[in-house]
């Protein structure tokens, strides 16, 4: 089994498209939490590094503000931030970060008076869904497409604060409660669908969500284990997903499958599919004229998901998933050479006909990145 993963892996990493641009260590020091470090961080800048000015920015998945804080700083022309998140804990992590920066600028620049009326920066609790009715609740022009916002990033991953909490039920290697809600007040629980909901309906979770071989075995041995009371921990969870893979081999086999499985559940517990459709609808409608959306996804559902709603918002009716009908020349831009391949529509250009991903360097700062993947779009 080992030559022909090792082979198959090699093919992946050609067909990547990896970062081309100049891995800065420091600025990724600058701008990691303790807990936290912000991906494909250096792409991002360039991604809205070009000569239109970046006035308004939103950061919809805020975090510990790691993305925020590198614009804020690339970006002293921005005269509005918002910064969204659906954790509270996050979220007031990312606010001191931003409240701290803007105090170090205030001083650096002669006092806060020399930052009023120059840069407002909002956070809010909310679902990214909600883009349009935090930029509402500023001013209409933000959110029906009159005005709209110079640059919007989503960051699908989930951050290291949220995965190395034991009691949101995220991670696999550590004993907590199934619960895995990104929003501490949805009701939903990952133990509420393992012990309640139809066998066939878990299948389909762990088939569609997890992309799991194994679906039909662990549908029911989980559906088995209500006769016995049930399960209640991510612990019991994961010995479930160990004796079901006895047969793969080893330990990679089944933390391999235990991952797919919390992937699935955690995707279910939050509708975090349709709501990203949903979503990437929604910001592409804030966008102001010649102003972009990036997206980090994370694993393929994602990905897949927001590359054919590019086409869509960029084509409209005329979306075609065929990469065939879509290539573009290569474009030999000086001032974005990352951006190589494009595919322009009647409402927008698709800046990353192939996704970028991590570089070498950065992948051996932090594993946890191998597997994101960064698509940006502009609108006409």
């Amino acid at each position: 089994m080992w030559r022909p993963q090792r082979r198959e892996l090699e093919e992946h990493l050609k067909r990547r498209t990896r970062s081309e641009g100049a891995f800065d260590p420091d600025l990724y020091r600058r701008h990691s939490h303790s807990q936290h470090v912000p991906v494909l961080l250096g792409e991002v800048l360039a991604a809205f590094r070009r000569p239109l000015p970046l006035h308004s920015f939103v950061d919809c998945t805020l975090g510990a503000a790691g993305h925020s804080l590198a614009m804020m700083e690339a970006h002293p022309e921005m005269e509005l931030h918002f910064g969204m998140d659906i954790d509270p804990s996050a979220l007031e992590i990312g606010q001191r970060h931003i409240e701290a920066f803007l105090a170090s600028r205030a001083r650096d620049e002669g006092g806060e008076d020399a930052l009023q009326g120059k840069l407002r920066a909002y956070t809010q609790i909310k679902n990214f869904k909600y883009i349009k009715n935090v930029l509402g609740g500023v001013h209409e022009s933000l959110a029906d497409g009159s005005c709209g916002v110079d640059g919007i990033l989503i960051d699908l991953g989930m951050s290291s604060m949220q995965v190395n909490r034991s009691d949101r039920g995220f991670s696999v290697m550590h004993d907590g409660p199934l619960d895995m809600r990104m929003d501490p007040k949805a009701t939903l629980t990952a133990e509420d669908i393992l012990n309640s909901w139809p066998e066939l309906e878990i299948g389909r979770i762990l088939r569609d969500y997890g992309e799991e071989s194994y679906w039909q075995s662990l549908q029911r041995r989980i559906v088995k284990e209500r006769k016995t009371g049930g399960l209640h921990s991510t612990g019991e969870l994961v010995k479930l997903i160990q004796r079901t893979c006895t047969i793969s081999g080893g330990r990679q086999g089944w933390i391999k499958t235990a991952t797919r499985v919390f992937q699935a559940l955690r995707i279910a517990v939050n509708d975090e599919l349709q709501i990203l459709e949903d979503t990437l609808h929604s910001c592409f409608d804030c966008l102001a004229t010649d102003g972009r959306l990036a997206v980090i996804s994370f694993h393929s559902l994602e990905d897949r998901i927001v590359k054919q709603t590019f086409l869509e918002l960029i084509h409209g009716d005329e979306a075609d998933d065929g990469d065939d009908d879509l290539v573009c020349a290569e474009i030999d831009n000086e001032d974005e050479p990352w951006f190589k391949q494009r595919v322009h529509g009647s409402n927008g250009t698709v800046l990353t006909k192939r996704p970028i991903t991590p570089s070498q360097e950065e992948e051996k700062l932090n594993q946890r990145c191998r597997s994101a993947k960064l698509r940006v779009i502009q609108k006409t």
